[in-house]
C-alpha cells in the first residue's frame, strides 16, 4: 500500500482525476523497469489516520460554529433594526407608545398568580387627579 500526501483532504474531490492523472508517473516510474505499462491509475479508497480524522471533524465543527454565529448576528443586526424602526415610529407618534403600553398591560393581566405595579404616565395620574377631584366636589354639593 502507497502513502501519498500531496492533496487537501476536507470531504470534497473535485481533483479526483486530477489525482489521477498525477499519481500515473509515480506508478510508471516503479513498472517501467520491469517491463509493465500501466493503462490507468485509479484511487478506489483512502485511509485517513485518527489523528486527521479528528482534525478534520474538529475543523469541520469549527466551520459549522462559525456560520451559526454568523447566522446568529445577522438576527441580531435584524431585530436590532426593527427596534431602532419602532422607536423611531413611537417618538414620531406618542400615542402609539401608549397603545404598546396598554398591549402590555394586557399581557401581563393575561398571567395568574401575579402581582403587579404598574407605572403610568403623568397625564393619566393628572387626569385621574382631576376625576376624583371632580367627583368629590360633585359628592360634596350633593
Amino acid at each position: 500500500m502507497a502513502e501519498c500526501c500531496w492533496t487537501a483532504l476536507d470531504g470534497r474531490n473535485p481533483e479526483g482525476s486530477r489525482q489521477n492523472q498525477q499519481l500515473r508517473p509515480i506508478v510508471d516510474e516503479v513498472t517501467d523497469p520491469w517491463g509493465l505499462s500501466v493503462e490507468r491509475v485509479e484511487i478506489k479508497d483512502v485511509e485517513i489516520p485518527g489523528a486527521m480524522q479528528r482534525a478534520m471533524a474538529k475543523e469541520a465543527e469549527a466551520v459549522r460554529e462559525k456560520r451559526a454565529r454568523l447566522i446568529k448576528a445577522e438576527a441580531e443586526q435584524e431585530a436590532s433594526d426593527k427596534l431602532c424602526q419602532a422607536a423611531q415610529e413611537i417618538a414620531a407618534n406618542p400615542a402609539a407608545l401608549e397603545l404598546r403600553r396598554m398591549q402590555m398591560v394586557a399581557e401581563v393581566g393575561v398571567e395568574q398568580n401575579t402581582t403587579t405595579i404598574l407605572m403610568l404616565p403623568s397625564d393619566f395620574m393628572s387626569l385621574a387627579n382631576a376625576v376624583t377631584n371632580k367627583l368629590n366636589c360633585d359628592a360634596a354639593k350633593a
